[in-house]
């Protein structure tokens, strides 16, 4: 059991993606980081900001450059219980983006009946900067 668990404490974790999904690794480490620390039983939440909306952005088709599209894993995002991803409507607005131009990532909610709800939260700067300063712990990439 980890030492988090067994003094009761349990930390918030934010993983904030700045950097669109192509041409570096950072995109696809960060996910794949998530992914292991929720397995591993830690509250996780993503917020995407500046061009790590892009991240999020549906119909992705990497053939053209010649990289492996890893978008399909967001929808795994949910069965790890990670349950908070939100992204800031300034930096959408600014990159010519819109809510409805967003991947549809779900999870079931056991609470209610294993109802499907969006995973995806888009929120205002101000409020992204409240999400950041209530977290514990900040991983960026």
């Amino acid at each position: 059991m980890s030492e988090e668990l067994q003094s009761g404490i349990v930390k918030k974790f934010l993983y904030i993606n700045r950097r669109a999904p192509h041409g570096t690794n950072y995109a696809q480490e960060g996910l794949e980081v998530a992914l292991i620390g929720a397995a591993f039983d830690q509250d996780v939440a993503m917020a995407y900001l500046d061009d790590g909306v892009f991240q999020l952005k549906a119909g992705q088709d990497t053939k053209a450059i010649g990289t492996k599209n890893f978008s399909a894993t967001y929808r795994a995002l949910g069965d790890y219980d990670v349950k908070r991803v939100y992204v800031e409507r300034e930096s959408l607005e600014r990159r010519g983006l819109s809510e409805d131009d967003l991947m549809p990532l779900v999870y079931e909610d056991e609470d209610d009946d294993w109802e499907e709800k969006p995973l995806i939260h888009v929120v205002s700067a101000r409020e992204m900067q409240q999400i950041i300063s209530e977290s514990d712990v900040l991983l960026n990439f």
